[in-house]
């Protein structure tokens, strides 16, 4: 398996693997991503280089954001001056699940932001989705806080705000990382 940076041609497959991901989530009880993503602000995040794809010949294995950038609200200002990567969208297709694909592509994040002179790899997570939160915890990470305030819509309810971190380290991952300066994805 393959990790690199996902294209602006890469936008419809992850909508889709998103719409995916949803649909599984709400088979078990979780309105987690139940709204659809904009397609222009992934196209965002895509151009911006924070979005990563994992590929298994042709087919999508997975999907990582990784960035610099914190969501407001959610970390104290102490905690935003330490180098930091922020993990968000972590998805894994249905069709390779149970075999840990969504904790190696922490590894790889941990990796990464070690390599970038981060001490933490961070995320947020969804504040009802207690078996994702649980799912984080048994991956290294700890729990921080819970925001609950402080949402999008009249900083009202913040449905993603249970916060947890682990240390930000070169970790086995198994992937090969076509992620490096100068590489040029492949059409898959």
């Amino acid at each position: 398996m393959i990790i690199e940076p996902a294209t602006a041609a890469d936008l419809e497959h992850l909508l889709a693997f998103r719409q995916e991901a949803a649909a599984w989530l709400s088979a078990l009880g979780s309105d987690q991503w139940s709204r659809p993503y904009p397609a222009d602000k992934l196209l965002d995040t895509i151009e911006a280089d924070t979005v990563f794809m994992l590929w298994d010949a042709s087919e999508i294995v997975g999907t990582i954001t990784l960035t610099p950038d914190a969501e407001d609200g959610l970390w104290t200002e102490a905690e935003l001056s330490e180098p930091a990567r922020y993990v968000n969208k972590l998805t894994v297709s249905r069709a390779y699940a149970g075999r840990d694909i969504g904790g190696r592509l922490l590894n790889w994040a941990g990796t990464r932001a070690a390599s970038e002179g981060a001490k933490w790899l961070r995320l947020d997570a969804w504040t009802a989705n207690e078996r994702l939160q649980q799912y984080y915890v048994d991956h290294g990470f700890t729990h921080v806080r819970t925001v609950r305030e402080g949402g999008a819509v009249n900083g009202g309810p913040r449905v993603s705000g249970w916060v947890a971190q682990r240390p930000a380290v070169p970790a086995e991952h198994g992937f090969e990382d076509a992620t490096v300066m100068g590489f040029t994805s492949s059409n898959h």
